[in-house]
């Protein structure tokens, strides 16, 4: 096992801080807090985890699912407060998608499911990482990925066919 280095850590950082962020904002409006809070974490190991990179995603997780349930009863109370979230797609006018038909879709199909649909496509990580991550099996991560695809595909396919009668 090697030392945690800073150089390790910027490596790590250009290379991973935006997925991870997108991997984040699935719970957190402050995403880059987050993945900050897991850089800092790592910069205090004496040693490197095995599996950095699965061992950011993992961090970031328990961070966000963390601060979501913090911040879910003070958002019960504050009556005035509206959550602004980050977009998920930028638009391509090119594109037959619509990228907020395709976030509302994402936001829509089971927390399991999106999480390891985003982790997998936009964070390219494997199912063995993901069910690292998830506590699960990768056949599990797999089944949740198709699932999940299975289930934006119908409500994509039902968006489209409302818009277009």
């Amino acid at each position: 096992m090697s030392s945690v280095t800073p150089t390790i850590i910027s490596r790590l950082l250009d290379e991973h801080a935006d997925r991870l962020e997108l991997y984040a904002i699935q719970w957190s409006d402050s995403p880059e807090d987050i993945v900050q809070e897991a850089f800092i974490e790592l910069a205090k190991q004496e040693q490197l985890p095995r599996q950095p990179v699965s061992w950011l995603y993992r961090v970031v997780r328990n961070r966000a699912i963390n601060w979501r349930r913090s911040h879910q009863s003070r958002k019960k109370h504050e009556s005035t407060y509206v959550s602004q979230t980050r977009a998920w797609f930028e638009e391509n006018p090119g594109s037959q998608l619509d990228a907020q038909t395709v976030a509302e879709g994402l936001q829509n199909i089971p927390e399991e499911e999106r999480e390891v649909i985003v982790a997998h496509i936009w964070g390219g990580l494997t199912f063995e990482q993901i069910a690292e991550i998830t506590g699960t099996t990768s056949s599990t991560a797999h089944r949740y990925y198709q699932s999940g695809l299975k289930s934006l595909k119908n409500l994509l396919d039902l968006s489209w066919k409302t818009k277009n009668k």
